[in-house]
């Protein structure tokens, strides 16, 4: 086998720049073929980064003619679910180019056009609120995968103390349903290259998962579940992303760590801009089950504090972007390896 480009390789910290500014909780990041950047918002919708720096912001509205949430509510109500708790997290391209969100805030998937006109894709599933939405996924069938970390209110009782209730559910051919369950607070997912596997973060495992997709009566669905590298990481693992390699990426938020599975599970620490003190402290909260707001604040860096996606870019897919929960600005540097394509790359 050819010589895996990582090893050996750090992240130089001298090389790293970072591109935006003012922007709030930039937790996921959108990379097209041009340059262009889409970061979520906190103030509810999406920072448009073009090629040469320049930004702005591009905030919800309510589309109330299509959707779930249009059959049940009056157009007051629409907008309202807009302009008030509205929490952008994971993000996805839809194939026609509008933009895929799973609302950290309203609990919902939902859709945006690039101009901002947003309506619900799903708010329940099998009757049931569809709970604490965390990430959106696109494959080349175009079915929309989505991550649901947990259905207790509020979620950060289950971040602290490890409940197992998070899901992974399919949306295809305009039908939601579950298709894995079970999951320390669910995350991001990925596929691989040939869209065999599907990898699953858990953030309070804290490891990752992957299972099998496999074509059922019903339509696709997931098997063979198994731990994927150490059944612990050292932190607690938020965003992923292949390289053409194979290796996978992985943030470990708080702790601030970025580091890289091998197509064989083995860890390699790549960048580590964490508190080691605060580090500590908070993992021996974790396992004590002693989690608190204070542990958990004071574990962070200062490049991307509180780490939790990273996105391939740039015209040779070789530019890595980090995305945090407390950052203003998005972090980036150069991989000796270009990223895997997702499905919108073309």
């Amino acid at each position: 086998m050819t010589d895996n480009p990582l090893r050996g390789f750090t992240v130089d910290r001298a090389q790293i720049r970072t591109i935006g500014h003012t922007l709030q909780r930039p937790e996921c990041i959108l990379a097209e073929p041009d340059g262009t950047l889409w970061a979520a918002d906190a103030r509810g919708g999406v920072t448009r980064i073009a090629p040469d720096g320049t930004q702005r912001f591009i905030g919800q509205t309510a589309d109330v003619r299509f959707g779930q949430a249009a059959a049940a509510q009056d157009a007051a109500s629409v907008e309202q679910k807009f302009t008030t708790g509205t929490l952008p997290n994971g993000l996805a391209f839809a194939a026609n180019g509008d933009i895929l969100i799973s609302n950290f805030g309203t609990d919902c998937l939902e859709v945006m056009t690039r101009e901002g006109d947003s309506r619900v894709l799903v708010d329940r599933i099998d009757g049931q609120p569809i709970g604490k939405v965390n990430f959106v996924l696109r494959d080349r069938k175009d079915r929309i995968w989505i991550t649901v970390s947990t259905r207790i209110n509020p979620w950060t009782t289950a971040a602290a103390s490890r409940v197992q209730d998070g899901y992974i559910a399919v949306l295809e051919r305009g039908v939601p349903r579950v298709v894995a369950e079970g999951f320390f607070f669910t995350n991001e997912i990925r596929l691989d290259a040939r869209e065999e596997w599907l990898y699953i973060v858990e953030t309070t495992g804290p490891h990752i998962t992957r299972m099998r997709l496999h074509e059922g009566a019903r339509g696709v669905e997931l098997t063979d579940r198994e731990v994927f590298g150490p059944a612990h990481l050292g932190g607690f693992p938020d965003g992923i992303a292949f390289d053409a390699f194979g290796n996978l990426w992985c943030t470990l938020v708080m702790v601030d760590q970025l580091i890289a599975l091998t197509p064989e599970g083995e860890r390699l620490l790549l960048l580590d801009d964490g508190n080691p003190q605060a580090s500590q402290a908070l993992l021996a909260h974790m396992a004590a089950g002693t989690v608190t707001a204070e542990a958990m604040m004071a574990a962070r860096g200062t490049l991307a504090p509180w780490m939790a996606s990273i996105t391939f870019g740039g015209p040779d897919l070789r530019t890595v972007y980090i995305g945090s929960l407390m950052g203003t600005t998005i972090p980036f540097f150069r991989s000796p390896v270009a990223g895997l394509p997702m499905v919108h790359w073309k």
